[in-house]
This record gives structure tokens, sequence and C-alpha cells, in this order.
């Protein structure tokens, strides 16, 4: 597989994306990254016996001097005292505002990485190598990282770079099958707001993304990072346009906090509340019949939830009042005039709001 690299275009703060098979090999894609040869690699107890001592090694091997923090893994230790482990061990091992910090897992192990990077010393710099389909398609890319707090998810966190993302399609095959489809739920995301061509391809090429047929899965990683690294280049902090990469957030990240972090995965959370903006749109008229099944087709086909559990109407409404995106006490919400066409709006009602998701909740 020939290795794929894009660039997030951010001046002097541009980092490429290497997307390819064997990359956790390939000490020449990595060392150039390294400000001094010294460098701390985070993962979790799922990921650590895969793949840490490998890139360890390699790093040794080419002079850097490695230490390492294993955290638990989950989402419910996206928290507080899990970001103490990252700084403990920055302390005991006398890193420096210099030291690279590596992030190797998935989206948690990434968005808490970087939140210690930022904060550790003021900043220091950091490597994500992400090793789920969702991080690669969506969370490693775009500097957006955090910790949850009981009360909304991802509410602690800061905007800040990373050096390098290396995507290695070959972590995929240790993948639970779970993950994967949920990493699924951030590749079809891209179709639906900018890119119907996309959503075309994604549709006809999920018995193979499914069967992990690395070419498409390399495919999908790349088309997904390319649109990520246009938006974010064009609007880092999401002041505009990169609020439509959050289709489907405010409804699914209610699932996930309502539920308790860690029941439903996140891409599972985002498929469900997709299909209720898809529902929402429609009470709308923005959208019809036919756009709200395809939207819950391209789902089902993925293997993916099309609706939420039922934690009631009012709970769903208050949790989403805690989101990100609330702005002068109104709800914005990203919705749909059109496959492929997203818009950010506040215009729908709490009643709108509220059948939407009446209508797409089950009590399983």
């Amino acid at each position: 597989m020939t290795q794929q690299t894009l660039q997030v275009a951010l001046g002097d703060r541009s980092y490429p994306i290497h997307i390819g098979s064997g990359l956790l090999q390939r000490a020449d894609l990595i060392l150039p990254h390294l400000g001094r040869k010294k460098a701390v690699i985070v993962s979790n107890e799922t990921v650590a016996p895969l793949y840490l001592e490998p890139l360890a090694a390699l790093l040794r091997a080419n002079g850097v001097a490695v230490s390492q923090v294993v955290l638990p893994d989950g989402e419910e230790f996206k928290d507080w005292p899990t970001l103490n482990r990252i700084f403990d061990a920055l302390l005991e091992s006398r890193a420096e505002r210099s030291t690279t910090l590596i992030a190797l897992g998935g989206g948690v192990i990434g968005d808490t990485t970087g939140f210690a990077a930022a904060c550790y010393q003021r900043g220091m710099p950091f490597i994500q190598v992400p090793t789920t389909l969702l991080s690669q398609v969506d969370s490693s890319v775009g500097g957006k990282t955090a910790i949850n707090h009981p009360l909304g998810k991802n509410m602690i966190g800061a905007f800040y770079q990373p050096k390098l993302v290396l995507a290695d399609i070959d972590t995929l095959d240790t993948l639970p099958e779970r993950e994967l489809k949920a990493g699924l739920a951030e590749v079809i995301k891209y179709g639906l707001i900018r890119d119907p061509q996309f959503l075309g391809w994604i549709e006809s090429s999920l018995p193979g993304l499914l069967a992990r047929d690395k070419a498409l899965l390399a495919e999908a990683v790349y088309r997904s990072c390319a649109h990520k690294a246009e938006v974010v280049a064009r609007d880092e902090r999401e002041t505009g346009e990169r609020a439509l990469l959050n289709l489907g957030h405010t409804f699914g990240h209610a699932i996930e906090t309502g539920l308790g972090y860690g029941v439903w995965l996140h891409g599972e959370a985002v498929a469900a509340g997709t299909v209720m903006a898809a529902e929402l749109s429609a009470c709308l008229g923005w959208i019809g019949p036919a756009e709200v099944a395809r939207v819950e087709s391209v789902f089902r086909l993925a293997g993916l939830p099309v609706s939420g559990p039922d934690l009631g109407v009012e709970r769903y409404l208050e949790l989403m009042r805690h989101d990100k995106k609330v702005e002068a006490g109104k709800l914005r919400l990203v919705l749909f005039r059109g496959i492929g066409d997203a818009v950010v709006s506040d215009v729908a009602s709490d009643e709108q709001i509220a059948a939407a998701i009446a209508a797409r909740v089950s009590a399983a």
C-alpha cells in the first residue's frame, strides 16, 4: 500500500498526516518532529501490549530517551484523575517543555494526551498516533483536546495542534468490530455534510470496509482527513464552518452523558444523533422522507444504531443545553438542507426538537 500524506495548513503550526501500512516501523517519519531526543508515550491497557514496546524500541534504537505511561481504557477515564496520571509521569521523568508527548491509542488517549500537552509547562509538543478508525478519520486531526465533566462531554479542553499525525492502517487489524463500526459513523458524517459523491462511495464500499479491506480503509481515512484538514485550515477554532463537523454530536453527547460515559461508543451515539438531526430537519420542512430514509439506511448498513436510548425527552433537552454549541441561551444544531448540505441553525423550537427526539428513541 502506498503511503499518502496530507498537510493541515496552519501557517507555522502546519503539520503532516501520514496514512498507510507499516508506518509504526518508520522512524524517518517521526524523528524530524522530535525537537529533542526525549519522548513520553501515553497509551492504554488495551493498545499498549500490542504497539507500545515496538514503538519505544524503534525510538530508542534511534537515540531517543523514552518513558511511558499506560492508562486505563475507556471513555469513563477521560477525566481529571487520569489526566493527572500523565502529569505525574511527566514530572517523575523530569520532562521538559521540549519533551514530546506521543499519544498512542484511540480518541480518548489522543484527546487526553493533547490536553496534557497543552497544559504542561504551558505547552509541549505532541504527536498523534491514532489506532482506531474513529481517531484516524476525526479526533486526531484538528487540535481539539479535552476531558469530560460529569455534566457534559469534552467541556474542559483547549485547541492545541499536534506536530504530526501518523495513521497506520495496520493497527485496525486488532480493532474490535464494534469500534470499527463506530469509526464508520464519522466517515459517513463527511459525506452527509459536504460530499454526496463520497457518501455514494461509502454506501457501495461498506461491505468491504466492514471486511477490513485495507485499500478501502486507507481511502476512507484519506478522504475523511482531507475534508477535516480543509475545514480546520479555514476555521481552526470553530467560529464558523468547522461547527458543521459536529453533525449529530449534540444529540449524541446527550446520549453519552445521560447513559454514563463508555456505555455507548462515541460513534454509536453520533449515528443515532444524526438520524435525530435528520428527523428535526424534516420537521422544519427542509428535507423530505426520502432523505431521512437515506440517512437511516447508511447507518443501518454500517451496523450502527438509528435510534437513541429512552432517557426521557426532558432529560435529552437538559443535557443538550449544557452543550458547547449553546450561544446566548439558544441551542445551535447542525441540520440538513439536503444530503451533502448541512447548516448550523438555532431556529428549531424546543417543541420541534422534542418531537424529533421522541421519534427516534427506543427502550433498547
